[in-house]
């Protein structure tokens, strides 16, 4: 079924009392936000948390201020409200990379706020009564998060492979195909097959085929159900296999551990720092949780917005002061998220591994495991999301306990394509052979030194590509928690060597 389009805004109406549509202004954004706050307290983990910000958004009292000026000059409180959101989808989208897909959730922030103000529904999924395919031109993450059990599998014409709503769904376990073109040409009520893995959409199933499809989804589901123990490759090969959370919330049982802890979560859309004492108790929750915690620290910058850093803008954002670099201008944010994360872990009685984002040079590296040792962090890693990393990980290891690849970012800067971009999926894949060299090149100065270096990019969950890294010499995967049948039945099913064949073929 195809997601009903925006509200049609209706032509301008002559305004008779202006405070009148001020107070309709406030009220609709109230609305907006007062609904996203329901869906995130029925909601959990990084969901929740999406949904959270998003309500932040709506509430944010820049947007408020601007829509209320437009009302007061004259404006109906429906287009009082299109004008304020579009001026400030226009700033964001100018800012390129991931402030250019939170230019996308406003535009659903918008379309709630007008719908309410002309008293209409706000825009939301089908409920046909029955299973269904979702089909939408894009979706935002609340509406992701939102999806309920009835939704089969999700295609959307924009879209990048690594957006939220792209990673939403495979961390619901939905087969997801985003950047199709054409998908809302689709009659409703075509039968369709969807295939998240190869991005394949099958139209116009016929009722035996459909029950196939039903019928081998369900036996696939059942056989990974009964994986169950530690990573290990046929021959025993030990693999671990952990999680990539954004808060307590997400971890869920069948995992070794937490490869990926992502604290930006707590500082998100925020417009003051978390305190000491809120970043320990958010942190002991996870260290209380899991036994292998790997955190990573505020992964921040003018590329992700984080209004209370009080960062200037940057041409090129996703090439600027983000991450470890953050570093350079506010020393005292990464100085209390290390004191608090030392304070948790010795709370609870945890080894917390910790690692910085954006590392690049073997400087950066020093630097950052000094001040973590000095606290008395033993485990001190980095994350390898550009080439420069990669190509001196012998060096960071000198310094560094481990290593985790996030091949995300790295395929984004290993072949200059925008992440988000939705034309760009082709050189985007983990499975280039340009960028399982740089894999290659960390795991070979990690058996040189000794150390582990995982990946914790959307590579280490795909089944496929999850034997190609081990091949490569990687220690340990982490992915969402959903992911986690499926690679280790993958492991289980081919030696060590057999692993190793298929690297060697992956990097001709």
């Amino acid at each position: 079924m195809r997601m009903a389009g925006p509200p049609v805004l209706p032509p301008p109406r002559p305004v008779v009392d202006a405070a009148a549509e001020v107070a309709a202004v406030g009220k609709a954004l109230a609305a907006v936000a007062a609904d996203l706050d329901r869906r995130a307290a029925a909601a959990s983990g990084e969901a929740s948390e999406i949904l959270e910000a998003l309500a932040m958004m709506a509430g944010d009292p820049m947007l408020l201020e601007e829509a209320e000026q437009r009302a007061e000059a004259g404006a109906d409180a429906a287009h009082a409200l299109d004008g304020a959101f579009a001026g400030h989808r226009e700033a964001l989208a100018a800012l390129g990379g991931y402030l250019a897909e939170r230019a996308a959730d406003l535009d659903d922030l918008r379309h709630r706020a007008v719908a309410y103000a002309l008293d209409l529904p706000m825009p939301g999924l089908p409920d046909p009564g029955h299973p269904y395919v979702l089909a939408a031109a894009d979706l935002s993450p609340a509406d992701t998060a939102g999806l309920g059990p009835d939704v089969l599998a999700l295609i959307t014409e924009r879209g990048g492979p690594t957006s939220h709503t792209a990673i939403l769904a495979r961390g619901r376990g939905l087969p997801a195909v985003v950047a199709c073109a054409g998908v809302m040409d689709v009659p409703d009520g075509t039968v369709v097959g969807v295939d998240g893995g190869t991005g394949e959409i099958t139209i116009g199933l016929t009722d035996e085929e459909a029950a196939a499809v039903g019928e081998g989804d369900r036996a696939e589901r059942a056989r990974l159900a009964a994986s169950a123990g530690p990573g290990r490759t046929a021959d025993g090969h030990p693999v671990k296999l952990l999680l990539n959370i954004g808060s307590a919330g997400d971890l869920r049982p069948g995992a070794e551990g937490v490869g990926l802890f992502r604290t930006e979560f707590l500082f998100l859309d925020r417009t003051g720092a978390p305190s000491f004492e809120e970043q320990v108790a958010a942190y002991a929750e996870v260290f209380e949780q899991a036994e292998e915690v790997i955190v990573r620290t505020l992964d921040a910058g003018t590329d992700k917005p984080l209004p209370f850093l009080g960062l200037p803008e940057e041409q090129n954002p996703a090439l600027g002061v983000r991450g470890l670099r953050v570093d350079r201008l506010l020393p005292e944010v990464l100085d209390t998220q290390l004191d608090a994360i030392a304070e948790a872990a010795r709370a609870t009685g945890t080894q917390a591994w910790v690692m910085a984002p954006m590392v690049t040079t073997p400087a950066e590296a020093a630097g950052f495991a000094r001040r973590a040792r000095a606290r008395g962090i033993a485990k001190v890693g980095a994350m390898v999301e550009v080439p420069a990393a990669a190509l001196r990980a012998a060096a960071l290891l000198r310094e560094m306990d481990f290593l985790s690849i996030g091949t995300n970012d790295l395929a984004q800067y290993t072949f200059a394509a925008d992440r988000q971009h939705p034309d760009l999926a082709d050189l985007l894949d983990p499975g280039q052979p340009a960028l399982l060299a740089l894999v290659a090149m960390c795991a070979e100065a990690g058996r040189a030194a000794g150390k582990p270096v995982g990946v914790c990019g959307e590579a280490a969950g795909d089944p496929r590509l999850a034997p190609l890294l081990v091949g490569l010499g990687v220690t340990s995967l982490s992915m969402a928690p959903v992911s986690v049948p499926a690679v280790r039945t993958a492991l289980a099913a081919r030696t060590l060597a057999e692993c190793a064949d298929a690297a060697r073929s992956a990097l001709i």
